[in-house]
Formats: C-alpha cells, sequence, structure tokens
C-alpha cells in the first residue's frame, strides 16, 4: 500500500525514456526551424525598434525572451538530454542562413544559450520537467545571452548600463522563455497536439 500511495509526479522522467525515439527528433527539428524564422523576423523588429531606445540602450533587453524559447520549449516537450541545445542551435542556424542581421555569430549564440539551457534540467538529471526547471533553464540561457552581447557588442558602456542589461535579460527570458514556454508547453498539450509525449500527461 505504500508502495501505491507514493506514485511518481507525471513531470518524472525515468531512464529508458530518455532515449530519442524518431519522433522525438523530427518535433525538435520541426521547432527549430520554426523559430528560426520567428528569430530572423524578430531580429528585424529588433533593428527597427533602436530609436526608442537611445537614451537608455539597455532598455531593449526587455524584448530579449523570445530568442531563448527553443532552450525551454524543446526540453519540456521531448524530455530528452540535448533538447535545449538541438533546438536552440537548430533555431539560430536557420536565422542565419535567412540572413539574420548578426550573421554567422547567431549560430555561436545558439550553440552556447543552447548548453545554458541545458543546465536547468540537468541541475535535477533530467528527471523534472516543470517550472523550476524551466525557469532555471531560461535563466541559464538569458545569462549566457546577456555576458555574450556585452563582450562582442557593449564591452565599452558603464558598468551601470551593462548591470542593467543583464538584469533586463534575465528577467525577459525568465518570463518570456521560462513561464511563456511551459504556458506554450502545457496549451500544445491541451489541445492534443503532443499526444505521444510525457508533456501530455503532465497535471496543470
Amino acid at each position: 500500500m505504500a508502495e501505491q500511495a507514493v506514485r511518481p509526479s507525471s513531470d518524472a522522467v525515468s531512464e529508458p525514456a530518455r532515449r530519442w525515439r524518431t519522433v522525438d527528433i523530427v518535433v525538435t527539428a520541426v521547432l527549430g526551424v520554426a523559430f528560426g524564422i520567428v528569430f530572423w523576423a524578430w531580429g528585424l523588429l529588433w533593428a527597427a525598434l533602436d530609436a526608442p531606445f537611445t537614451a537608455f540602450p539597455p532598455g531593449q533587453a526587455v524584448m530579449y525572451g523570445v530568442w531563448l524559447v527553443p532552450a525551454v520549449l524543446a526540453p519540456l516537450i521531448v524530455r530528452k538530454p540535448g533538447a535545449a541545445l538541438f533546438a536552440e542551435l537548430m533555431a539560430a542556424i536557420v536565422s542565419a542562413l535567412l540572413g539574420s542581421t548578426w550573421g554567422t555569430l547567431t549560430i555561436v549564440y545558439g550553440l552556447l544559450q543552447g548548453l545554458a539551457g541545458e543546465l536547468g534540467f540537468a541541475a535535477f538529471r533530467y528527471r523534472r520537467f516543470g517550472w523550476p526547471q524551466a525557469l532555471l533553464a531560461a535563466l541559464c540561457a538569458g545569462a549566457m545571452a546577456a555576458v555574450l552581447d556585452l563582450v562582442n557588442y557593449y564591452p565599452d558602456w558603464t558598468g551601470g548600463w551593462k548591470s542593467a542589461y543583464v538584469l533586463l535579460v534575465v528577467v525577459s527570458t525568465t518570463v518570456v522563455a521560462g513561464l511563456g514556454g511551459l504556458a506554450l508547453s502545457r496549451a500544445l498539450a491541451a489541445s492534443g497536439a503532443l499526444a505521444p509525449f510525457g508533456v501530455s500527461r503532465t497535471r496543470v
């Protein structure tokens, strides 16, 4: 009776379930391609909105979260080690091929942001895929993105601007990629579109 009473959460993943299936690869790749198009379009919007942030450039970081969504959404859906890296890198490659403003450096960003996103799930040994993991993954990926930007684009900013930028990027990615990615995964699961995945059995 005691063993029956203590059941693992539907967010827990067993060792055998970590093996990648064809459907996992296909869905992660599709997510990467779809968000690659979103990344490219978001880059155009980012450039178009430079002017409103002229007085305080770090403020534009509130828009950043969109670029980290795949690093959170893909692992929440397929629940496999490497999903964050795969999806984020694929999205970056597609964005670069479409003519991203930042060129091939976008691919380096995708690689490192995807690896950082993995940390949020690796910290729990890829056994849990709930809101704490989503928020931690988003936070780690956002912190990586902010540091990369400061090194590559804003090394001459004042310490205050740099601190503000890091804070705003992390907040944006935590809200948009973390909470947003979790909400999107649950919404897709509720629609029945993710029947082959564990997220479809997660209690909301």
